[in-house]
């Protein structure tokens, strides 16, 4: 097949293939259009004093970050002041993919008790969120941390 000689035939072949994938490529290009799916009972807050409020469906939900402002490479407490359900969580970076760090709660008298760690970045600064279920409440929390 490689030793082949190119034949007329074979080269208007090649030609119409070429246009057909170029045509296909164009036309996906423009008509492109990203759909951003948002769920209708996801709360963001900004944990920017140590702590943020949320209004969930059922109950008022505050999460607070311990110690504030976080540090790369130190454990992280995550306090969520409701014993209704046993939330669970996961960290991710917003700036950069990092991973999915999984937050493990233990209950404490009125509050859930969750710890992890934040991986160092090469930026100075990198934006985080945390990503809360407790029930049928979802909350994203974003924060940010520093080297």
């Amino acid at each position: 097949m490689a030793a082949e000689k190119l034949t007329k035939a074979r080269l208007v072949q090649i030609l119409i293939l070429m246009a057909v994938l170029i045509t296909a490529f164009v036309w996906r290009t423009v008509t492109y259009d990203e759909k951003v799916s948002v769920d209708e009972s996801t709360t963001e807050c900004r944990i920017t004093a140590e702590y943020c409020t949320v209004e969930g469906q059922n109950q008022t939900l505050e999460l607070s970050l311990a110690p504030f402002p976080v540090i790369a490479n130190s454990e992280v407490v995550l306090q969520i002041s409701n014993t209704n359900v046993k939330p669970v969580a996961t960290i991710e970076g917003v700036d950069m993919y990092m991973g999915v760090i999984p937050v493990i709660f233990e209950q404490q008298a009125d509050h859930w008790i969750g710890t992890f760690t934040v991986p160092d970045c090469v930026h100075d600064t990198m934006e985080w969120a945390i990503e809360v279920k407790q029930g049928s409440d979802t909350i994203v929390a974003k924060f940010t941390v520093k080297k």
